[in-house]
């Protein structure tokens, strides 16, 4: 792991920081939301609160504090996540039936182990090991932050009064959307990957260098206006403008629209509860196949992963992120291109390892690396992505037909020009 500008002093602020934000993010629910399972894919909001505190747990009291003890040695078993090597996990898909232990008991947990975590924070001279693993699992509650909120979305979602999940969240401000433009890129030898001064995770590394053709990108996403445009020119119809996995699984699944969307399109199902549909704002929770057939129906392509960070490396990571407080996407300002932010933008890349990449030594080599087949890479972040998580490099990945994120998609094209025939 990569040495990082947080100071052993700013560690403890910074732990603890995480570790309330992730109880203020679910202050809103009641205790009976905390246990629902909506999906396979989903997990229950108590899950994310006991495998974030099983993390810290495990990768640094276990193996660093001699004298730690356990909170519960059946924890191991239930929490976690994916680690084949760390032991046995109990099954994704039937998180929703553990109703034991209780919230109160999870929350005992996090007491417990953040306890253990302040004590050894205060050692001097905390090796560079303790502090890289803290580093790493303030960076993978941070993503389950983010999990936490998409997936109880979820879970309010098929709920037939449709409750909010917050409140208490504004509506974004509703600007005038900008005409789409295409950013031109000559092209050449250019180099992409994380800065290694800086915390990254491993998929990120190392550095590279690629040949990239001229191209051009989108100077915005694409928006629900756009998107409402495909849908009645009979795009969800129209079998040659998708991929064969794609056009079998939205007739299997018999889509027809984005997730979250209203049957008449006319609204859709948001963080703050069931709202009108917003034409300016971004399309989101749509999957690859959906974002891909969008683009060839635009007579575009999807940008690549290389492309889309060539364009957003030089941009302040600014935009409507978790901060801002909407928890929903904004219609761009016509000051900012949307790269941070908004959505998660489906890139046309196979999520797949850089010339070179070596994983992390031990379990945490499971965090990224085993995952580097069939799925697409998606870059930038999204409308409750925290800013001071996200970053030009950051590379996550989803399984193609992923909706229940917060995707959404740019276009792009070969060369120069200035549009797409169908903009």
């Amino acid at each position: 792991m990569a040495q990082t500008v947080l100071s052993t002093a700013a560690l403890p602020s910074a732990f603890h920081a995480i570790r309330d934000q992730t109880l203020d993010l679910c202050s809103s629910l009641e205790l009976e939301d905390f246990v629902v399972q909506s999906m396979p894919e989903v997990s229950p909001t108590k899950w994310h609160l006991a495998h974030t505190t099983w993390f810290f747990e495990q990768f640094v009291l276990v193996p660093f504090v001699r004298d730690y003890r356990v909170f519960d040695g059946q924890y191991h078993y239930l929490f976690n996540s994916y680690y084949q090597t760390a032991g046995r996990m109990h099954p994704r898909p039937q998180r929703g039936l553990l109703s034991r232990p209780l919230v109160k008991e999870i929350m005992q947990y996090r007491e417990c182990v953040d306890e253990a975590i302040a004590r050894l924070l205060e050692s001097s001279a905390l090796e560079e090991d303790i502090r890289q693993r803290l580093i790493l699992g303030i960076n993978h509650e941070q993503q389950h932050q983010e999990l936490l909120l998409t997936d109880i979305k979820h879970v309010f979602s098929v709920h037939p009064q449709k409750p909010a999940v917050n409140g208490d969240l504004s509506t974004p401000p509703k600007h005038p959307v900008p005409d789409l433009t295409f950013l031109e890129h000559p092209g050449g030898l250019a180099e992409i990957g994380a800065d290694t001064s800086e915390f990254h995770f491993d998929n990120e590394t190392p550095k590279h260098q690629l040949l990239v053709p001229a191209h051009a990108l989108g100077s915005r996403l694409v928006t629900n206006r756009e998107f409402a445009d495909f849908i009645a020119d009979g795009g969800y119809e129209t079998s040659d403008l998708w991929l064969s996995d794609g056009w079998g699984i939205i007739q299997e699944r018999a889509w027809n629209r984005p997730l979250y969307w209203s049957q008449d399109l006319q609204s859709e199902f948001t963080l703050g509860g069931e709202r009108s549909l917003n034409p300016n704002a971004p399309v989101c929770h749509v999957s690859y196949y959906e974002a891909d057939a969008y683009a060839r129906w635009a007579g575009c392509r999807l940008p690549t992963e290389t492309e889309w960070e060539l364009a957003a490396a030089p941009a302040a990571v600014t935009g409507n992120l978790l901060e801002s407080g909407y928890w929903h996407p904004a219609s761009a300002d016509g000051h900012s291109h949307q790269y941070f932010g908004d959505t998660w933008e489906w890139t046309s890349s196979p999520y797949a390892p850089y010339p070179g990449f070596k994983p992390l030594a031990g379990s945490l080599g499971e965090y990224n690396g085993k995952f580097m087949c069939n799925q697409i890479t998606v870059r930038g972040g999204s409308c409750v992505t925290a800013s001071d998580h996200i970053r030009a490099s950051y590379r996550s990945f989803f399984y193609p037909d992923a909706r229940w994120q917060v995707l959404g998609f740019r276009l792009a094209r070969d060369g120069g020009g200035d549009s797409c025939p169908a903009t």
